[in-house]
């Protein structure tokens, strides 16, 4: 027996392993050979890629570490061994022996990137699959650079392209979207697969990211989550939440979810459980109710994001009853609109100012695949391009109504500078921090900073990395 395994292995070693997988099984099936030991001590290998993007300039240096690779991660059977290159911070080795390269795509702007790198590996011989929002939102786009393309969640469904991958029987094309998966298998995010120091900024650790539900039942326009995630609000098992949460040695997170304020109940309940654990986060839109937004305080809400879509008494009150609780809030404003002029612009800059906004975020109205907005659009012949890499929101790809593209470009540089003229975003950011520091000390919950031993002041590629 001892001979045939190894017999067996020189074979192996003399052929792609991509091809090992169907040999190994026919062979395993076979009554003239039992290689069972074999197959079980050959671990098949996934490298996971998250391409880099084109950072905005009024975008901040530091990087977050990524929400999609880590829930896909999570998805990927134990006996895989999976490694993991964010080309945010580091650099892409292409000398490796993966069997299989899966490329996470969030962004419209990383697709140009990722097909690239996919092109690259696919020219030397290695299987690619595509998956992540960007690669649904341009599967067609996308199939003639990858030899698969998953849409839809992964959990319980990514094991049926391994076993096909196997079999060497891989589909173009695996389509869950809108068919998803009960929330009751999202495990825990696969966090292990990060490189962690690599996300500190200055020597901070900066947030975690975490999602409660999936799923929206807002239809908002220039918003692609009905495409992708569905109309219905799909919350989380809460003891799941609160379990993940507990596993996350951070006690700086941010919900990723679209709104919390889409169910009373579950949101008064998610907040009265996550309250013992301490942790300070971050989310987008929490509910204007007095007893939800007093819950929140208590479940440690540090700030929230908040779309100021207009100058109304009814945004400067929902702000205000906010900062009364000591919830930051960060303003984001999209530019753009059909009703939007330069003089409306700069009395919306003037009205952020007004109301005391802790952060603002701006963004150019885009058209992304596959939302109303670009329906809309197309319909009356107002987009310039389809230039995925220029699909940022810090660039005007579309007609405006009521102004010219040079001066929606240059409105959308007025509200950054002007905004920000006394007072840098990264100081308006520092002084969040600082507020945050104040909430975990008068809590027990903060830690010292510790530099980064291994920073670099240089290069990417010249970073000192860990023995």
């Amino acid at each position: 027996m001892l001979i045939v395994v190894q017999g067996f292995a020189l074979l192996c070693a003399s052929i792609p392993r991509k091809q090992f997988f169907c040999r190994a099984k026919a062979l395993h099936y076979s009554k003239n050979c039992k290689c069972e030991l074999l197959l079980k001590r050959w671990r098949m290998k996934i490298k996971l890629i998250y391409p880099k993007w084109p950072k905005l300039k009024n975008q901040p240096e530091f990087n977050l570490p990524p929400h999609g690779p880590v829930c896909f991660a999570a998805a990927v059977s134990d006996d895989i061994e999976l490694s993991f290159c964010d080309e945010h911070v580091e650099k892409l080795h292409f000398d490796d022996d993966a069997d299989l390269i899966a490329l996470s795509v969030m962004l419209t702007c990383q697709l140009p990137k990722a097909w690239e790198i996919a092109d690259w590996y696919r020219a030397h011989g290695k299987t690619v699959v595509f998956g992540g929002i960007a690669t649904m939102l341009h599967y067609q786009e996308t199939i003639p650079h990858a030899d698969a393309v998953f849409l839809g969640e992964a959990e319980g469904r990514f094991d049926k392209v391994i076993d096909d991958f196997k079999k060497a029987q891989l589909k173009k094309v695996y389509d869950y979207r809108l068919d998803f998966p009960d929330t009751t298998l999202i495990g825990n995010a696969r966090r292990s697969i990060l490189k962690r120091q690599r996300y500190n900024f200055r020597g901070v650790q900066m947030v975690d990211l975490v999602h409660a539900s999936r799923g929206c039942r807002f239809n908002c326009f220039p918003c692609c989550t009905p495409y992708l995630g569905g109309r219905k609000f799909r919350p989380r098992p809460i003891e799941a939440i609160v379990k993940e949460l507990e596993s996350i040695d951070n006690n700086r997170l941010f919900f990723v979810d679209n709104s919390l304020a889409q169910d009373d109940e579950w949101e008064k309940s998610l907040f009265k459980a996550i309250a013992p654990l301490k942790k300070k986060w971050i989310s987008h839109p929490i509910k204007d109710d007095d007893e939800i937004l007093d819950l929140a305080v208590q479940a440690g809400c540090w700030y929230v994001y908040q779309a100021i879509v207009d100058t109304s008494d009814h945004i400067r009150r929902k702000i205000q009853r906010l900062q009364e609780r000591g919830i930051g809030v960060e303003g984001t404003i999209l530019l753009g609109l059909d009703s939007h002029d330069e003089d409306y612009i700069k009395q919306l800059v003037d009205f952020l100012l007004e109301i005391n906004l802790d952060l603002a975020e701006f963004t150019i109205l885009t058209p992304f695949p596959h939302t109303s907005i670009r329906e809309q659009l197309e319909k009356e012949n107002r987009i310039l391009h389809n230039d995925w890499n220029r699909y940022t929101a810090g660039e005007v790809v579309f007609q405006p109504a009521k102004m010219s593209i040079d001066t929606l470009q240059k409105m959308y540089e007025y509200a950054w500078e002007t905004f920000y003229y006394d007072c840098s975003k990264e100081m308006k950011m520092a002084k969040m921090f600082l507020k945050v520091i104040e909430k975990e000390k008068k809590d027990g919950t903060y830690r010292d900073v510790k530099l980064n031993q291994f920073r670099s002041w240089g290069p990417l590629e010249k970073e000192r990395e860990p023995a």
